[in-house]
């Protein structure tokens, strides 16, 4: 299930008149039921909505105040999220007749003709406040607070994502909170504006109109409705820009070592993160002991991270995690993986996130034998990326389950190949040539491959320029510079030192891990940059040039780092 709450303005879209209908009243029961939650965004005071509106309790929290005030049905309580207004500007609105006006426990309300009155009394007493319009009323509020932060704060204490968010509404106050939603909605009578920014328009006005979002909702969770402003950019292809969804995507990245697969993990996270889209990511080799911007990493080479743990950060859908591995025994991962697997699916199917699940080492992490009931248990989970360089030792149950492939590196049409017997589809025909690192093939079962230059990951660009130019790499992961005879061992332990003692050995040193493919092996395996890699392979591969590999090398590195080598005089 996508979609696990619906936030509802109230006049104008539930509402008619101030009044919700028996059928619309109905609809919400039925709603909640399904065991999704309902959250209401209003512009009202609560004195107000209770007046008029008996049945609060079909809400698992009420946004009042537009934004300002949190109202929790059970305990007949609110808490207020910003500051009560200011007694001197209440006072000034009263003293130039300002009528109606109504003064919450933060919002200050009237209605048209008095805009620029409020204006002006906010400008004359010198307040940072924002005047908001709804059809009429005019209310003025703390700078920065609207339905959308109200909204943010109720989804907070329900541990609820708003990527797994229907907002539905129909005037100038909701678009705020309409844009925050995963999936914005408008009935029928909504302002044009507000429906030109909404992914979908019901056919029915007010109270109906949310009886038949909520009818789709529960009939297929509004499947066919494709909320195109959220998709994620993968890179260009000949026809522009190539996008995927962030929902509904299983997909397997696959390709000989060092093609390219960590790169297109890296963008297709970043891209997950920028988005705001929680993930776990299950880490066995301990490849991003570094972490990535907003995840947290649990385990250690000392340490196994427990089942407990994880959850327990999952529960905050802002804070992705990465699970290492490497303090579980090698035999016994793939195992500590199928048991925590049955209750990391159950949080999407009860909370709806982690929206993307990733599995680094799939072959080893979900190899044949992988119980069907474990399988089944992914499609629970919103989004699914596995890499492997062996497609074809990951279980074939599991692959069954997703309907993307990205290929990267030498023989590409053998990955779909085998993809397509596994998912029972016809192989794609036509020439598949080898990919260059940055490029891949993208293939959705229900299209055509797609030949995409990667768009980069800038960030993990950035922080790999940083650690590898100039950190610490570790005696373990440092270059070693011994010579044919292994009389030497210089130790680099960045790029920095590297071409640093490359400017000082002798030649046959210098020549002997050339031949020998040393350097592109250390910069794929250590460095972890298959693509600079595979440009250093080029020259230690080239059979007519030794004199000015040193050269080559050096400019290879300094092109792609932001703190290169310091000025060595490598030639």
């Amino acid at each position: 299930m996508r979609y696990h709450v619906l936030a509802c303005d109230y006049d104008g879209t539930l509402a008619a008149d101030g009044r919700v209908d028996d059928d619309t009243l109905d609809a919400l029961e039925r709603l909640a039921r399904s065991g999704r939650r309902l959250v209401m965004v209003t512009g009202r005071e609560i004195e107000s909505l209770t007046r008029d509106f008996a049945r609060l309790d079909l809400f698992d929290l009420v946004v009042a105040e537009n934004g300002a005030v949190l109202y929790h049905p059970d305990e007949q309580e609110s808490s207020t999220l910003a500051e009560a207004p200011p007694e001197a500007l209440v006072e000034r609105l009263r003293e130039l007749d300002v009528e109606p006006l109504s003064v919450g426990s933060v919002i200050v309300a009237t209605s048209e003709p008095h805009p620029e009155t409020v204006l002006n009394a906010i400008r004359e007493l010198g307040l940072e406040m924002q005047v908001i319009f709804n059809k009429g009323a005019v209310m003025v509020l703390p700078s920065g607070v609207n339905k959308a932060t109200g909204l943010a704060a109720a989804l907070a204490e329900l541990e609820m994502s708003a990527h797994s968010t229907i907002g539905v509404g129909d005037a100038e106050n909701d678009h705020a909170f309409l844009a925050a939603c995963e999936c914005a909605v408008a009935v029928a009578n909504a302002l044009p504006a507000v429906k030109e920014r909404c992914d979908l328009v019901t056919e029915r006005e007010r109270g109906a109109g949310v009886v038949e979002l909520i009818d789709r909702l529960i009939e297929n969770d509004l499947a066919d409705v494709d909320v195109t402003r959220h998709r994620l950019l993968l890179g260009t292809g000949d026809a522009g820009e190539v996008r995927f969804p962030p929902y509904g995507m299983r997909v397997l990245v696959a390709g000989p070592s060092h093609s390219g697969k960590s790169t297109v993990t890296a963008a297709l996270l970043e891209r997950i993160t920028k988005a705001g889209y929680q993930f776990c990511l299950i880490d066995p080799e301990g490849d991003y002991t570094d972490g990535i911007e907003g995840a947290a990493v649990l385990g250690d080479v000392r340490r196994a991270p427990t089942q407990e743990e994880i959850l327990q950060v999952l529960q905050d859908p802002g804070q992705s995690v990465v699970v290492n591995l490497l303090g579980v025994p090698l035999d016994d991962r793939p195992g500590f993986f199928q048991g925590f697997l049955p209750r990391l699916s159950a949080l999407p199917a009860g909370a709806g996130h982690p929206h993307w699940l990733v599995v680094d080492e799939a072959h080893h992490m979900m190899p044949d034998g992988f119980k069907l009931q474990s399988v089944e248990m992914l499609r629970e989970i919103g989004g699914i990326l596995l890499v492997t360089v062996h497609p074809e030792a990951v279980s074939e149950a599991v692959v069954q389950a997703l309907n993307t492939v990205v290929a990267v590196g030498d023989e590409p049409g053998g990955v779909l190949g085998a993809f397509a017997a596994a998912t029972g589809h016809d192989a794609p025909g036509g020439d598949l040539p080898d990919l260059p690192t940055g490029e891949l093939l993208f293939w959705e079962l229900d299209g055509e491959p797609v030949r995409v230059r990667l768009a980069p990951p800038e960030e993990e660009r950035q922080r790999h320029r940083r650690k590898y130019a100039a950190g610490e790499l570790g005696e373990d992961a440092s270059f070693y510079f011994r010579g044919p005879e292994k009389a030497l061992n210089l130790r680099a332990g960045n790029l920095t030192a590297f071409c640093r003692l490359a400017d000082g050995v002798d030649e046959d040193t210098w020549t002997y891990h050339l031949r020998r493919g040393d350097y592109s092996r250390w910069l794929a395996d250590s460095v972890k940059d298959e693509e600079l890699s595979a440009e250093v392979a080029e020259v230690e591969q080239d059979p007519d040039s030794v004199d000015d590999t040193r050269g080559r090398v050096r400019e290879l590195i300094e092109a792609r780092y932001t703190a290169p080598a310091e000025p060595s005089g490598i030639t």
